[in-house]
Order: structure tokens, then sequence, then C-alpha cells
């Protein structure tokens, strides 16, 4: 599926129609991409994997406190860089809902979904580095993944092609590969 200018996706559909997608993002593609792009003032920026579940996943919280937030609750957490991927306190996708694991009074990860449509939640997972490692990560992104079902949305989960540990955790939390984004970017002028 392709969405932009008439051009671009005219050029796309004449280079690539021939070509299975699940080959589209082989080096040589996105090379090719990016040069005609070029020719319009415009790069690829990032590509995305994204995962969706709809599975609740049965878990245990282990040793570890578990609290809740919502609504005006997160505001506490903006602009704290430990958090930004749980929250991106951004004005079209809400953050609705929040869940951190704590020891000892300290946060060592946070999940947090916002609410990207009417009907899909996406979640986002920070982990203090101390606690990487430990499944904190994909206890929290399971938590949170069955309360979006609990509340009748499809959860789904964005990372980078090249975070692999992101990507343990999503497959982790019963999350399955659903599609790739490539975003693209106006080439910085001057």
């Amino acid at each position: 599926l392709f969405t932009g200018a008439e051009g671009i996706v005219g050029w796309c559909r004449q280079r690539f129609e021939g070509d299975g997608g699940e080959w589209f993002f082989e080096a040589e593609n996105l090379r090719s991409l990016d040069r005609r792009l070029c020719e319009d003032g415009y790069k690829i920026e990032m590509v995305h994997p994204f995962f969706i579940a709809d599975t609740p996943s049965a878990i245990e919280a282990g040793a570890y406190e578990l609290r809740w937030y919502g609504g005006d609750e997160i505001e506490q957490f903006r602009g704290d860089g430990r958090f930004n991927e749980a929250y991106a306190f951004c004005p079209d996708a809400p953050d609705v809902l929040g869940v951190a694991a704590l020891q000892g009074g300290a946060i060592l990860g946070m999940a947090g979904a916002s609410c990207d449509s009417p009907l899909m939640w996406q979640i986002g997972i920070n982990v203090e580095p101390a606690a990487r490692k430990s499944g904190i990560g994909t206890l929290l992104v399971s938590l949170l993944k069955n309360e979006v079902l609990r509340r009748g949305k499809l959860p789904y989960y964005g990372t980078s092609m090249s975070h692999i540990a992101s990507q343990r955790v999503a497959l982790g939390a019963g999350f399955v590969p659903a599609w790739v984004e490539l975003v693209t970017s106006k080439l910085n002028e001057g």
C-alpha cells in the first residue's frame, strides 16, 4: 500500500508492481526509492515494523509492585526522558493509560498506551538500564495489552527495524508482526 504524492505513488506502482511486498524493504529497493524521493526534495526518514495482539496473556506480576496511571495522572511524566517511549504527549494521539513496575518505591519500567484511533491504541515501553533483561518490559507490555483488549481496543506496538530487544518484548507479550511503515521527510534546505 502506497500513499503520498501522485508522482511518487505512480512511480512506485510502475517500479515495484511485479515484486512481492515481502521483499520491498530490501536495501536495493530502499536505495532506489530514496533516489527517486530526492528528485522531489524528500528522503526516507525511518522504517518501522508494527505488531498487533488480539489475545490476552496469562501473567503474574512477580516481585514487583504495579501502579496504574490514567488521565491527568500521566501528566506528571511530561518531560521525563525516562519514559519517552511510554508517553509521547502527542495532541493527535493522547496518552490514556500506563502501568509501572516498582521495587522499593523506584520505577523500574513503564508502559503506556496512546489513543491513536478510535479502534487502536499504541503501546510504548521504557525500562531502566539496570532492570533490562529481567522480563519487566514483557511483563508491563503484556499487562497493558490485556487492559487495552479488555477496553475493547486493538493494541499495537511499533519499534525500529534494528531494535531486536524491543521486537522480542513484543513477541514475548503475545504480539505478532502485522505491517511495516516507511516514513519520508523533506530534505533539509540549504
